[in-house]
C-alpha cells in the first residue's frame, strides 16, 4: 500500500512541475505587442530626429535587449519541432500524383503537419520580431556614426582669433563658479558621512602601498639578484622591476579611483563637478601610466643586446617626452569630458584645447625623432622588415604630430582631437604590449634557465605576446571612436555563427568540429602505431605490405575523423554540393599534376611494385628506397644523397628493382687474356674462382662464357647468382682481386692496349727549334737578359 502511495505521489509532484514549467515558459515568452508599440515609437523618434546622442544610445540598448530576448525566444520550443519533425519523416514522404497510401497514415501526416506549423508559429514570430528590431538597431548605428563623423568635419572658428581668448578664460571662470555652486548645494553634513571617509581611508592606503613601491621598490629588487643563478640574474632584474613597478602604477590607479568614487559619492559634485573630477583623474592617470611607458621602453639601464641604438641622453628626454605626452593626452580628456557637461561653445572649446594640441604635436615629433633611431634588428630577424616597420610607426606619428595642430589651427578643433588623442593612446597602448612581451621572455627565460639571447631567440614568448595583441584588438577598436555596443554586436554575431549554404556555423560548431577530429586524429595513429609495432610484425607480411596497410589505416582514420567532426558539429554541407562540386573541378584542373601524384602514391601502395627498403632505378638515379608517401617517393642514393621522385613518374615511367620479392640477383665479372693463351685452362681458372666464394650462390652454380675475340683479348665472362645482390660490388672486387692473383701464378698475361707512334719527318722538326745565338745574347740590354734568365 504504502508503494502505490509514494507512486501516487510521485506523479503528483511531476504533475504539478510540469505546470509550473509550462507557466515559466508562457511568463519568459516575449510581449510582441508590447515590442510593437515600442518599435513604432523608436520609428517615429528616428524620423522626427531630435534625440541627443544619449537618447540614440538608450534606444538602441533595449532594442538590443529585445533583440536578444527574441533571440532564446526562437528555441524555446526547439524540442517540440524536432519531434514532429522526426514523426513526419517517419511516415516518408507523401506519395507522387496519383499515388495512393493508407487513409490512417494520410490523417496522421495531416495532423503532424498541422502540430508542425502550430509549433513553428512562435518561431517564425521571434524571427521577425528579431530581423525588425536588428533593422531599427543599424538604423539607430547609421544615425550615431553620421553625427559622429559631421562632429569630425565641422568647421569652427579659428582658436588663433584674439577674439575669442576671452571668452575661454571666461568659460573656466565659469567652470569653477558652477562647481563651487554644486558643492555648496549639496546637503550639509555630506563629507561626515562613514562611507565616504572609508573610502578615504582605503584609498589613502593604496597611495600611501604605491609611494613606497616607487621610492623602496628598486632596492627590494636588488636583493634578490644575488639569490638566482648568475645566467638568470638578468632575468630576475628585469621581471622584478617590471612587476613592482606595475604594481606601483596599478596601485595609483586604484587609490585615485577610489579617491574619486568616494567625491563622486558623496553626491555634493553635479554633472560639471563629476566630469572635473573624473577629469582630473584621467589626467594623473595617463601621467603615471606615460611615465611609466617611459621607463620600460627607454630604460634607464639598457639591457643587453637590447638594440635600441640610443645613447643615455636621448633615453633620458625620451622619458620625459613620454611622461609628457601621458600628460597632455589626460588634459584632452579632461577636456573633453568637461566640455560636453558644462556644454561649452564649440569656438571656446577650441580656444582652450588648442594649447593642449600645439604642445602634443611638438612633443610627438620630438619623440618621434628620437625613437626612429631604433634601427636595429634582432639576431636572425629581417633587417629590411624591422627597420622598415620601425621607421614607418614613427613617420606616422611625426605626420599626425603636424596634421594635429595644422588642423585645429584652421578650425577643425575635432577632427584634430579625433587622430591626436587616439594616435597618442595607440602609442600607449604598444608600448603596454612591447612590455609585456619584454616580461614574458624574461619570465619564459627564467623558468627555462636560457640566457638573455636564448630568451629573444625562443618561439613561446612571441606566440604569447602575439595572443595578447590580438586580444587587444578591440580596444584599439575603442581607441578610435568604436563604441562597446558595436564590439558587444560583434561578439554576438561571432557567436551566432556565419552561413554557409542552409547552416550556420558558430564557433561552437568549430570546436566540435575540432575537438572531434582532434580524438579522431589521436585514435588513428594509435591504431597505426598498434598495427605497425604490436599485430603485423607477428604475420607473414612483408615490410611493404606492413607499410601499406599502417598507411591506408592512417588515411581511412582520417577521412572517418573529418566525416564525424563535420557530422557532430551538425554542418549539413548539401546544399553546397554543386559549388563544391565545381570548386573540386577547377582544382582538379589546376593542381592535376599534385592529383596525379596522389592517387599515384595510393596506386604504390596497393599494388606494391616498390616498397620501402628496395634497391631500385628510375630515371638514371640509383638508390634505396626510404619512405613513400602521398605525393612522392624519397630515395636515398648510395653517395647518401636523397632524391625525390614524384610518384607519377614512378607509375607511368621505367623502374628496374633490384630486390623486388627477394634480394638475389646476377653478378657479371668481364676479363680478356692474351692471344695464345690456352681458353680453356681460363675456363677452368675462371669457374675455380667463382666456386670459391661464399657469396655466390651453388644452386644454379657460377658458369664462365667465352664471349669472343676483341681487338686486344679473348674476351671472358663469369656470370653468378648471389644470395643478396647488395653485396654485388663487394663480390666483383673479391672475384678480381683472386683473377690477379691465379693469373700472375699461371703465367696467364692480361692485355692492355699499346700504341706506336711514328714519326716522318724527324729531320724537319729538328732544324725548326729555336736556338738563341751568343751574338742574340750580347745584343740584348741587361734588363732584358734578366727577364730571360
Amino acid at each position: 500500500m504504502s508503494m502505490r502511495a509514494n507512486r501516487i505521489a510521485f506523479w503528483m509532484v511531476l504533475a504539478f512541475w510540469t505546470l509550473l514549467t509550462s507557466l515559466a515558459v508562457a511568463q519568459v515568452a516575449p510581449e510582441f505587442e508590447r515590442f510593437d508599440q515600442f518599435a513604432g515609437a523608436v520609428e517615429t523618434s528616428l524620423g522626427k530626429d531630435r534625440l541627443p546622442d544619449s537618447g540614440l544610445q538608450s534606444l538602441r540598448n533595449a532594442l538590443a535587449e529585445w533583440r536578444d530576448e527574441f533571440v532564446s525566444a526562437r528555441d524555446a520550443n526547439a524540442v517540440e519541432v524536432e519531434a514532429l519533425q522526426a514523426q513526419i519523416d517517419a511516415l516518408g514522404p507523401p506519395p507522387a500524383d496519383g499515388g495512393a497510401e493508407a487513409a490512417s497514415v494520410t490523417e496522421r501526416r495531416t495532423v503532424l503537419e498541422a502540430a508542425l506549423r502550430e509549433a513553428l508559429a512562435p518561431r517564425l514570430r521571434a524571427d521577425e520580431a528579431h530581423a525588425r528590431a536588428d533593422a531599427l538597431i543599424r538604423q539607430v548605428d547609421s544615425k550615431l556614426r553620421a553625427r559622429q563623423t559631421g562632429r569630425l568635419f565641422d568647421l569652427s572658428r579659428t582658436p588663433l582669433d584674439p577674439r575669442l581668448w576671452a571668452g575661454a578664460v571666461a568659460a573656466i571662470a565659469d567652470v569653477v563658479v558652477e562647481t563651487q555652486a554644486e558643492i555648496a548645494a549639496s546637503r550639509p553634513g555630506t563629507l561626515a558621512h562613514v562611507a565616504f571617509w572609508q573610502r578615504i581611508v582605503i584609498a589613502s592606503l593604496f597611495l600611501i602601498a604605491a609611494a613606497v613601491l616607487a621610492s623602496r621598490g628598486e632596492r627590494m629588487a636588488a636583493g634578490l639578484h644575488p639569490r638566482v643563478a648568475a645566467a638568470s640574474a638578468e632575468h630576475v632584474r628585469l621581471l622584478s622591476d617590471y612587476l613592482l613597478s606595475f604594481g606601483t602604477v596599478l596601485m595609483v590607479l586604484v587609490g585615485v579611483s577610489l579617491l574619486n568614487g568616494a567625491l563622486i559619492s558623496t553626491g555634493m559634485f553635479g554633472l560639471t563637478g563629476r566630469a572635473l573630477a573624473a577629469g582630473v583623474s584621467a589626467v594623473v592617470g595617463t601621467a603615471v601610466i606615460g611615465h611609466w611607458l617611459g621607463r620600460q621602453i627607454f630604460p634607464k639601464h639598457e639591457p643587453e643586446g637590447a638594440g635600441l641604438a640610443l645613447g643615455e641622453e636621448q633615453r633620458a628626454r625620451a622619458r620625459t617626452l613620454a611622461s609628457l605626452l601621458g600628460l597632455l593626452a589626460g588634459l584632452l580628456i579632461l577636456h573633453d569630458l568637461v566640455s560636453s557637461a558644462a556644454e561649452i561653445d564649440d569656438d571656446i572649446s577650441g580656444v582652450l584645447a588648442f594649447p593642449v594640441l600645439l604642445l602634443a604635436g611638438v612633443v610627438m615629433w620630438r619623440l618621434g625623432r628620437i625613437a626612429s633611431a631604433v634601427g636595429r634588428t634582432p639576431e636572425g630577424a629581417d633587417p629590411a622588415f624591422g627597420r622598415g616597420s620601425v621607421q614607418l610607426l614613427w613617420r606616422a606619428v611625426q605626420a599626425v604630430a603636424l596634421a594635429g595642430p595644422a588642423l585645429a589651427a584652421f578650425g577643425f578643433q575635432g577632427l584634430a582631437s579625433g587622430i591626436l588623442l587616439p594616435s597618442v593612446l595607440s602609442l600607449g597602448l604598444l608600448a603596454l604590449l612591447v612590455s609585456i612581451h619584454h616580461a614574458l621572455r624574461s619570465a619564459y627565460g627564467l623558468l627555462r634557465g636560457l640566457d638573455a639571447v636564448e630568451a629573444r631567440q625562443a618561439l613561446v614568448p612571441v606566440l604569447a605576446s602575439l595572443s595578447i595583441a590580438l586580444a587587444a584588438i578591440p580596444v584599439l577598436a575603442l581607441i578610435w571612436g568604436a563604441r562597446s555596443s558595436d564590439l558587444a554586436d560583434a561578439w554576438t554575431r561571432f557567436r551566432t555563427g556565419v552561413a554557409l549554404g542552409d547552416s550556420l556555423i558558430s564557433p561552437t560548431d568549430l570546436l566540435t568540429f575540432a575537438f572531434v577530429f582532434a580524438v579522431g586524429f589521436v585514435v588513428t595513429r594509435l591504431v597505426q602505431g598498434t598495427l605497425r609495432s604490436s599485430v603485423l610484425p607477428r604475420t607473414r607480411i612483408d615490410a611493404g605490405g606492413r607499410n601499406a596497410i599502417v598507411s591506408g589505416a592512417g588515411y581511412v582514420g582520417i577521412a572517418v575523423a573529418a566525416v564525424a567532426g563535420v557530422s557532430a558539429a551538425g554542418i549539413d554541407l548539401s546544399s553546397l554540393a554543386i559549388v563544391i562540386g565545381a570548386l573540386g573541378v577547377g582544382i582538379g584542373f589546376g593542381l592535376q599534376n599534385i592529383i596525379n601524384n596522389f592517387v599515384s602514391g595510393i596506386i604504390l601502395l596497393i599494388e606494391r611494385p616498390i616498397s620501402e627498403g628496395d634497391w631500385v632505378e628510375v630515371g638514371g638515379q640509383m638508390g634505396i628506397v626510404r619512405r613513400i608517401s602521398v605525393r612522392s617517393t624519397r630515395i636515398e642514393t648510395f653517395d647518401r644523397t636523397d632524391v625525390i621522385v614524384p610518384n607519377g613518374d614512378l607509375i607511368s615511367g621505367t623502374v628496374t628493382n633490384w630486390t623486388r620479392g627477394n634480394l638475389t640477383g646476377r653478378v657479371i665479372v668481364p676479363v680478356g687474356v692474351a692471344y695464345g693463351t690456352d681458353s680453356a685452362k681460363v675456363e677452368r681458372i675462371l669457374r675455380e674462382i667463382a666456386e670459391t666464394q661464399p657469396a655466390i650462390s651453388k644452386d644454379p652454380p657460377p658458369s664462365v662464357i667465352f664471349r669472343g675475340f676483341g681487338a686486344d683479348s679473348m674476351d671472358f665472362e663469369i656470370r653468378a647468382i648471389l644470395d643478396d645482390i647488395n653485396y654485388g660490388l663487394a663480390v666483383r672486387s673479391d672475384i678480381n682481386h683472386e683473377i690477379v692473383r691465379r693469373f700472375a701464378a699461371e703465367d696467364i698475361e692480361i692485355p692492355f692496349a699499346q700504341r706506336d707512334v711514328w714519326l716522318r719527318n724527324p729531320e724537319s722538326l729538328t732544324s725548326q727549334r729555336c736556338v738563341t745565338q751568343p751574338d742574340d745574347i750580347g745584343a740584348q740590354e741587361p734588363g732584358s737578359s734578366r727577364e730571360a734568365e
